[in-house]
């Protein structure tokens, strides 16, 4: 044992030696490019201008290619193929006066070509072997296609539904949202970047973006710092800590001040707190938008950015336009301009990209590497452990519960959705190839093959309002809306209904009513869809809802009376076919929720570590005058955080603790031991929630300091054990200093937020 300690010693000490070593090679690299470069030069590192009109043969002749030759250019975005990108590459490298060059990035967001489940989709696999995976997928292809920099991971956390862009992120939780943060920084960046196959990950949005007030995208945000630092800003610190290369700044305001201006965020948080050494850009337009902020003119502004610790300009072109004349006049100085640019080469470097400028254009990977049969596998598995099963009700008759599907006789597929495979990749998903996506219907029949007939009919359009349809199909995600009237377009669903053993109903949201500008007042199925499905309700046939959606939707209606829902999210290019994984029960279920869903509008926003009041509800009551509770409607919600059903079902012993009493940093042992009572193997995700009854400021009623999945088979236990230590105890207090309190804490597990087993102890320093 201490001769494999030392050769743990021994191999970090090389490992620090090498990376010191590189580190010194890098800094003596630039230190002379620099020496040679102008003012000129050094802000046109600085600016990341849009891909524009560049055409493959025509590089040479768009309107940014006069820029890449003079050198006001550090990079580009959005480009897509080996081929537009080596074209535009060779201008940097072969026409410029110092050769530099340019760094690609793009919008790989959940996948490249192979398209995994939307972000929120993908946390509720609680996998991070799973989420890792689809990030070095992603990585791969994208790279094969020349890309080296991608915007992503989103690790804001967002409480409020009706805000589009929770469909980018992993809910409500900084603890799973860290987990999550630091699987995709990993994923993307393996352990070398500079090898041809693994990208720079981008941060974003940097900071507290998930936050908007009223849920409406780009808003003003306004909290206290024990909050951000409690709550919203360890998922960016995880993200750090797992060594991404760029941040980006987010549109709100902190602190009355905009992000992309905030010294204090930028610099002395960023920076210097968490020792951040890779660059920040800006959002598309970022520092422009600051002028509608109201803090300045555009040339007062882009001072503001580069003095608060940005680096990169993403499209606006200010501080290329700008920051000579501030540099004259006293608003930024020579050595912040500097150290930006320093920054970029440094990440350029990090690539390998002056070692080789066309390290990522490869043809030949470009030809087999990207969406191949192999990635397809993976992400149809993995987007089939991300869906959660909501409700699941018994059959009428105890001819057990309505799903799985039986591979038998008529399966009538209706809805607006059934038969779409553009919506299925979901939001964001700027790479993949829509033609081969699949659609459920697809699925269906793929799955089913010739054992059950699959009838099929759309039963309705995805909104009564035209014009909003239109606003939700953008992007090449159109419905084919239908014009007939609905009472007759719902008429032939029912015609085809009449016909059918089992109706699966798939409704919801279209891919973009989630994501960036798409927020929603209304976060119900829209009205058209509820009345096609009460009309399949009144059938009285076996309904089964299969749930689309990018956000926490209200389903309260929809969970009293559809006797099985399956919520799907947006689960990628394979989606159709691992839908119907989950349908026919060839794959067992195992999602949970990573947010929680309201029962009304009016609950939002609702999550599950919420503080109590003075005047608390009491336990198990639904109503009490001069309580902290609503006249029409009770304080819970529908499905809490962590919620999630199975096939199969279990059950969990009492918690066991290795001690109820202890002191400073002795660890405490957890366990519980999980039964799987059916006789259908299945994975269920063991929850440790932690409540520290008594501080110097007020906490949580509960918090997420550990999760587990584990796979049981037909009838067998496991005891899982949770180690916990006072790091686990941890918080930020009222002078935001990071430390635990001694007190009586109170241990959780279960299978969820709400269903839980119990113990406490007691724990001095």
């Amino acid at each position: 044992m201490k001769r494999l300690q030392r050769l743990g010693i021994i191999l970090l000490l090389i490992g620090s030696l090498q990376a010191t070593a590189q580190d010194a090679g890098m800094k003596v690299f630039i230190d002379a490019l620099m020496k040679k470069m102008t003012l000129e030069e050094k802000l046109g590192q600085l600016n990341l201008p849009g891909s524009g009109d560049i055409v493959t043969g025509q590089a040479g002749n768009s309107d940014i290619a006069q820029k890449i030759q003079e050198g006001k250019v550090g990079g580009l975005f959005n480009i897509k193929s080996v081929a537009k990108i080596k074209e535009v590459q060779k201008l940097a490298v072969e026409k410029s006066r110092l050769k530099i060059p340019l760094i690609f990035g793009m919008d790989v967001i959940h996948g490249y070509e192979t398209v995994f489940p939307i972000p929120l989709g993908l946390s509720c696999s609680w996998d991070m072997k799973l989420v890792e995976r689809s990030a070095r997928i992603a990585a791969t292809e994208a790279s094969a296609d020349g890309i080296c920099w991608t915007f992503s991971p989103m690790v804001d956390i967002a409480r409020d539904p009706r805000w589009g862009r929770i469909a980018e992120g992993a809910g409500e939780d900084p603890y799973l949202g860290s987990q999550v943060a630091k699987a995709m920084v990993q994923g993307y960046q393996g352990n070398d970047l500079k090898k041809n196959n693994t990208i720079m990950a981008c941060v974003k949005h940097y900071a507290l973006y998930g936050a908007a007030e009223a849920g409406r995208d780009y808003n003003t945000v306004d909290m206290s710092h024990q909050r951000m630092y409690n709550v919203y800003l360890p998922p960016y610190k995880a993200a750090v800590d797992a060594g991404a290369g760029s941040i980006m700044s987010s549109f709100n305001e902190v602190d009355g001040v905009p992000a992309t201006a905030n010294k204090w965020l930028l610099t002395d948080v960023l920076r210097k707190q968490w020792g951040f050494k890779g660059f920040v850009v800006t959002d598309y337009t970022g520092i422009n938008e600051m002028v509608d902020h109201g803090i300045g003119d555009l040339p007062a502004v882009s001072a503001r950015a580069l003095m608060a610790g940005v680096d990169m300009d993403m499209v606006g072109e200010s501080i290329l336009n700008y920051s000579a004349k501030s540099l004259k006049e006293g608003k930024v100085t020579m050595a912040q301009i500097n150290a930006a640019c320093r920054r970029i080469l440094e990440a350029k470097y990090k690539l390998g990209l002056f070692g080789d400028p066309y390290k990522y254009c490869d043809e030949n990977r470009a030809k087999t590497e990207i969406f191949t049969d192999a990635n397809r596998k993976e992400a149809r598995s993995i987007a089939a452990q991300s869906f959660v099963l909501l409700k699941n009700q018994l059959l009428p008759g105890g001819s057990g519960p309505v799903l799985p599907l039986k591979k038998s006789g008529t399966i009538a597929l209706i809805g607006p959705l059934a038969d779409n495979k553009e919506n299925m990749p979901g939001t964001w998903s700027v790479a993949a190839n829509f033609s081969k996506a699949t659609s459920l219907l697809t699925g269906l029949k793929e799955v089913a093959g010739d054992k059950a007939k699959i009838i099929y009919a759309k039963g309705s359009n995805l909104d009564a309002d035209a014009a909003f349809e239109e606003r939700a199909g953008m992007f090449g995600k159109g419905l084919g809306r239908d014009n007939r009237p609905a009472a007759e377009i719902i008429q032939e669903a029912l015609n085809i209904a009449y016909q059918a053993d089992v109706i699966v109903a798939a409704l919801g949201e279209s891919a973009e009513m989630s994501g960036e500008s798409s927020s929603r007042s209304n976060i119900e199925i829209p009205e058209a869809q509820k009345d096609l499905l009460k009309a399949l309700l009144k059938t009285g046939k076996p309904v089964v809802l299969v749930l689309f959606t990018g956000r926490p939707l209200v389903l309260k209606w929809e969970n009293e009376n559809v006797p099985a829902i399956l919520n799907v999210w947006f689960g990628g290019s394979e989606a159709g076919y691992a839908i119907a994984d989950v349908l026919f029960g060839d794959v067992n279920p195992s999602g949970k929720l990573s947010t929680t869903f309201p029962q009304n509008i009016g609950q939002v926003p609702i999550y599950y570590a919420h503080k109590n009041t003075g005047r608390p509800l009491g336990e198990g009551k639904w109503f009490e005058k001069f309580r902290s509770n609503y006249l029409d409607v009770s304080n819970d919600p529908v499905y809490p955080f962590g919620f999630g059903l199975s096939y199969t079902t279990f059950t969990y012993s009492d918690v066991k603790l290795s001690s109820t009493s202890l002191k400073g940093n002795q660890a405490l042992t957890a366990s519980v031991t999980v039964t799987n009572n059916g006789n259908k193997d299945g994975k269920e995700v063991v929850q440790l929630y932690i409540r520290d009854v008594v501080g110097s400021v007020t906490r949580p009623v509960k918090e997420l300091k550990g999760f587990q999945k584990i796979e049981l088979k037909g009838g067998e236990s496991k005891t899982v054990t949770f180690n916990i230590t006072p790091d686990d105890l941890k918080f930020y207090n009222y002078d935001l200093k990071y430390d635990w309190e001694p007190g009586e804490f109170v241990i959780m597990i279960g299978t969820n937020s709400r269903d839980v087993k119990s113990a406490t102890v007691n724990w001095v320093k």
